[in-house]
């Protein structure tokens, strides 16, 4: 997406990974880019999605929308749509991008899904989306049909939930706070899971008063949802076959197998290896 000419960037894609219903471009990260001058917007010809990961900066378009933007904000680039965005200070600018087109995402324009009069996400939790974006493009999809049906699947799963997202933040009444939790607990990243605790920081709650409104709203404690939800990733990872027992137990933090094998017992009702051999056979 950025010419050559624009400070550094690191690309995800080496070429575009076409489908029956839709096509991923480009896509990567792009830090400290100028950004586009609102006084000659320009039209990109394809979708795009631009989630700023640090700074702030505006957003401009010919129908007239006018945003400032902040870290954990989305930008939906329509085909035809003039606009421009980039950075409004002097801590710059670092962004995650995708450049996609195809059928799909024309029918969920025609839908009301993408909406060129609400083309800013706020998502929040910017450190998320970009880990869950970057694992997009994993597995190396390039050249194999599979692999380009999975990568673009990955991007309309995260792209559906960034539009969720942002219409539970903005919809009054709804505990955006709740909705928040439930994903930073709920979803691994690079780093690993993020304690309770870091999450009640991440939403601006003390431990305590996030734990008890958690219980009331949920039915469960959040070390149990989370425990929960670790273990649902435990299945998946067992099922895919990439890991050993050692490697998912360590993963999910346990300190030995045996732990990991009684908690998982506990909420599937069999041991990881049982679950194993039934699901993958032999």
């Amino acid at each position: 997406m950025p010419p050559a000419s624009r400070p550094p960037s690191l690309s995800w894609l080496e070429s575009p990974l076409p489908t029956e219903t839709g096509e991923l471009q480009l896509a990567g990260l792009l830090q400290n880019a100028p950004g586009i001058d609102p006084r000659s917007m320009r039209v990109l010809g394809s979708f795009a999605l631009v989630l700023l990961v640090a700074g702030k900066g505006y957003y401009r378009d010919a129908r007239g929308t006018r945003c400032d933007l902040v870290a954990g904000d989305a930008v939906v680039v329509f085909p035809e749509l003039p606009h421009a965005y980039g950075p409004s200070g002097p801590d710059g600018w670092t962004q995650v991008y995708f450049v996609f087109a195809g059928p799909q995402f024309e029918l969920w324009r025609q839908r009301g899904l993408l909406r060129p009069d609400h083309p800013v996400l706020r998502v929040g939790a910017a450190p998320y989306w970009r880990e869950r974006l970057a694992h997009v493009l994993e597995g190396d999809p390039q050249g194999r049909r599979g692999g380009r049906i999975r990568a673009l699947g990955r991007f309309v799963e995260v792209l559906a939930e960034m539009i969720a997202a942002d219409e539970e933040a903005r919809s009054p009444g709804r505990d955006g706070w709740l909705e928040r939790s439930l994903m930073l607990l709920g979803h691994r990243t690079a780093q690993g899971w993020l304690a309770p605790q870091d999450v009640a920081r991440e939403v601006g709650l003390t431990y305590e008063s996030f734990r008890k409104r958690f219980v009331q709203l949920s039915g469960e404690s959040p070390g149990q949802y989370q425990r929960r939800r670790r273990l649902d990733w435990a299945r998946a990872a067992i099922y895919q076959g990439d890991r050993t027992i050692k490697q998912i137990a360590d993963e999910l933090g346990f300190c030995d197998v045996f732990h990991f094998s009684k908690a998982f017992k506990q909420v599937v009702g069999t041991t990881p290896s049982e679950y194993r051999r039934r699901v993958r056979g032999g």
